[in-house]
């Protein structure tokens, strides 16, 4: 009976896992295809929040889901928020592939404290339209 107790207790706290990530392979060579990339997630209202040439990595800031109900008063504010998290590395014969992973989290301010629960999605619109946003670009 413990180990029944334990293994809901240990489930229960366990973030809600996220959707594996949308990769594409694009006939661009790396630094076109990173170009690219940013200009489009720029293009679309996502904001960097932090990159790394070097590994390949750009993590947009996060922002509120359209359609959904949000607060933000400044000290205080709630609601559902998304991030983006893209890989862009170097394949063979002078393609690039791009990984996108969506987190979505609800998230409550209070006096610039942010409380950020995870929430599970299964819907991938937002990288597949992403992904072929690139893919138009390029």
């Amino acid at each position: 009976m413990k180990a029944v107790v334990l293994l809901l207790t240990f489930t229960l706290a366990m973030p809600a896992a996220a959707a594996e990530p949308l990769t594409r392979t694009f006939a661009a060579p790396v630094e076109r295809v990173w170009t690219t990339t940013e200009a489009v997630l720029k293009q679309l209202g996502w904001d960097i929040d932090s990159e790394d040439w070097k590994i390949g990595f750009i993590t947009t800031e996060s922002r509120r889901i359209e359609g959904t109900e949000g607060k933000d008063y400044g000290v205080y504010a709630k609601g559902t928020r998304h991030r983006l998290q893209l890989q862009v590395k170097a394949a063979a014969n002078g393609r690039t592939t791009v990984s996108v992973e969506r987190t979505v989290f609800r998230r409550e301010r209070i006096f610039w404290l942010d409380k950020d629960e995870p929430v599970a999605v299964s819907d991938q619109a937002v990288e597949k339209s992403l992904l072929d946003a690139i893919g138009k670009a390029l």
